[in-house]
């Protein structure tokens, strides 16, 4: 049994505690100076509590807290053997507004001996707190570039705008031209057949018996009120890489389309935030080594969700192609005979085959990856393989992956480049919105 003290630092006239280990029971608080506290012998173990202060139920905003099924929030500390109870310290100011019910001045950082289940539930705790009282409104740049296609068009010229402009979202996507690819569908392309014929084209070839219910899907969207956790949850649960963003109309008049949601945008925004909480988030300055994060090889000892998978240069390009299909993924790691690291095949690499119409020219079956590669670096030039060590910091991670253009990190052995592991955007939301 453990000695677990919870304590109340914030005011009030009157406090009592409750908990899943009480039964949800009220218990009354004892006043130590200006500290309502209490405590129990505990087993060890997670446990769920809250507080009632003037008869209305609380949350210490300093400590992690999780949501049940019914979307009620309560604090959860994890109690374990030969540690001793923390006195929390007073704080220099008692600074809650009890009116409102926020914190106006939290509490000191917690140590950073924390053991890593807390580090994980004070990150995830702070993070979420960020995002929900932040919308996607205050992140979308006032200004940008957007690319709209009619469902008229070509989808030969659009395949080459998204080449040109780099656009890859909405009703079209550089999954749609693989599939094109692979199911040898070129005449799509060569007849001039506008975007809105593919699209049912492929809701009767690759829709199987779902088709319909596929069709009758209205499109996906986030408005420009919403917060960040919700925004980032559409993009991760419905596994896309951007989010058309509407504007909230008093009437139907006018284009509500604003902008483009991404990870990428919300986790640069996140970054810029969590440095004025460094200090108190301690699982920041861990090494990837202690955290359960990313998709790792098997030689690593590490176990992952997913099965890493890499690729030899002189793998075929229909392999790369349907393992990127098949197993949802946006990237593979491209390896030379040793292992070591020597690019990265993307959904997207795949546009470079629009230029100058090479895929008419091919016969996919003979491509290689390598061959890919070169026409690749044939339209865009040699690019730099994204990538970061074991050794490397949960905050190295997230500033690598919040640069323009970067959607994954290909962790690597330092001295041959051999690939261990690999770290992307969806990964990093998903570890911190738990």
């Amino acid at each position: 049994m453990v000695l677990q003290r919870f304590s109340w630092p914030y005011g009030g006239r009157s406090a009592t505690f409750c908990g899943s280990f009480t039964g949800w029971r009220e218990c009354p608080m004892g006043l130590v100076g200006a500290v309502f506290q209490v405590v129990f012998d505990l087993p060890p173990g997670v446990y769920q509590y809250r507080f009632l202060v003037d008869g209305v139920w609380r949350c210490d905003e300093t400590k992690p807290f999780v949501r049940d099924e019914y979307g009620l929030i309560s604090n959860e500390v994890l109690v374990e053997n030969n540690v001793q109870p923390v006195v929390q310290p007073e704080p220099s100011i008692r600074g809650t507004n009890m009116d409102k019910g926020t914190i106006l001045k939290t509490m000191p950082p917690e140590p950073s001996s924390q053991n890593p289940s807390m580090q994980i539930a004070v990150i995830r705790h702070v993070v979420s707190g960020i995002l929900l009282h932040n919308t996607i409104y205050d992140v979308v740049p006032l200004s940008s570039k957007l690319t709209v296609l009619d469902t008229q068009l070509p989808v030969k010229q659009a395949f080459k705008i998204m080449h040109d402009e780099g656009t890859i979202t909405g009703m079209l996507t550089a999954s749609d031209f693989v599939l094109i690819l692979r199911k040898r569908n070129i005449q799509v392309i060569g007849n001039e057949e506008p975007i809105s014929a593919w699209k049912e084209a492929k809701l009767q070839f690759y829709g199987g018996p779902d088709g319909a219910a596929m069709q009758r899907r209205p499109l996906i969207h986030v408005k420009d009120s919403d917060n960040l956790v919700d925004v980032a949850l559409t993009i991760i649960r419905n596994e896309i890489s951007s989010v058309p963003i509407f504007k909230c109309m008093a009437d139907s008049s006018g284009v509500p389309f604003l902008n483009l949601a991404t990870l990428q945008g919300i986790l640069k925004f996140l970054c810029s935030k969590l440095q004025e909480e460094a200090e108190g988030c301690s699982l920041l300055h861990n090494q990837l080594l202690s955290i359960p994060i990313g998709t790792w090889s098997p030689h690593t000892g590490r176990s992952s969700s997913r099965q890493l998978r890499t690729l030899l240069l002189s793998s075929p390009l229909n392999t790369c192609l349907d393992i990127l299909l098949q197993d949802r993924v946006s990237s593979i790691p491209i390896v030379d005979d040793n292992g070591s690291l020597r690019d990265v095949y993307s959904l997207s690499d795949i546009m470079a085959l629009a230029k100058n119409d090479v895929y008419a020219r091919i016969e996919l079956e003979q491509v290689t990856v390598q061959n890919a590669l070169d026409v690749q670096y044939q339209v865009h030039g040699r690019r730099q393989c994204h990538t970061c060590l074991q050794t490397s910091t949960l905050l190295e991670v997230l500033e690598g992956l919040s640069i323009p253009g970067v959607r994954r990190l290909v962790v690597i052995e330092q001295s041959t480049r051999f690939v261990e592991g690999i770290i992307s955007l969806r990964d990093v939301f998903t570890f911190l919105l738990g």
